[in-house]
């Protein structure tokens, strides 16, 4: 099988960073559970939201994002498996294209450069399963839609869903 994993909210947890990065600026204690179904940014003060929305523009950003438990052993056994793909819109942030690649050799070294696809649009994708935690990047995708599981979409329905790694192993391996 040919698989498409995004990165953002699906091996690295940008909703916790956004939240951590947030708390800290502001010395408040949010905890994650009050921003299910929504963006961060849509449940803090509105003079704060811009604040949000700026993290993914900082350097540093999406090279200090913690891993999602449990991906990396997942898809280390996937890539043994099958032709995994990194697929991540990382030409929306200026910094995130370098960072992004460098947080990859540094945490799935095993997944080659040439089988990580950092594009603007995901409508250009084709194979058989595209992991993602966006709806709109699944609505085009021709092969296996599966939603990732994450605060901002849980009230999205119409895909199969996944809440963690070890459902994805369950499904694919």
């Amino acid at each position: 099988m040919v698989i498409f994993v995004d990165m953002d909210e699906v091996i690295a947890d940008t909703y916790g960073a956004h939240i951590e990065i947030y708390n800290k600026e502001f010395k408040e204690n949010l905890p994650l559970d009050i921003f299910h179904g929504s963006e961060v940014w849509h449940k803090v003060p509105e003079d704060r939201q811009q604040s949000v929305r700026d993290h993914a523009r900082t350097r540093g950003f999406f090279r200090n994002l913690k891993l999602l438990p449990n991906a990396q052993e997942v898809l280390q056994k996937l890539h043994e498996k099958h032709d995994v793909f990194i697929a991540s819109a990382a030409m929306q942030f200026p910094n995130s294209l370098e960072e992004k690649s460098e947080w990859l050799d540094e945490h799935l070294p095993f997944i080659p450069w040439q089988n990580r696809i950092l594009c603007g649009n995901k409508h250009i994708l084709r194979g058989d399963v595209l992991i993602d935690d966006r709806s709109y990047n699944l609505k085009t995708f021709e092969g296996r839609p599966l939603l990732f599981t994450s605060p901002h979409n849980v009230n999205t329905s119409g895909f199969e869903r996944v809440n963690n790694w070890l459902e994805i192993a369950e499904k694919l391996l």
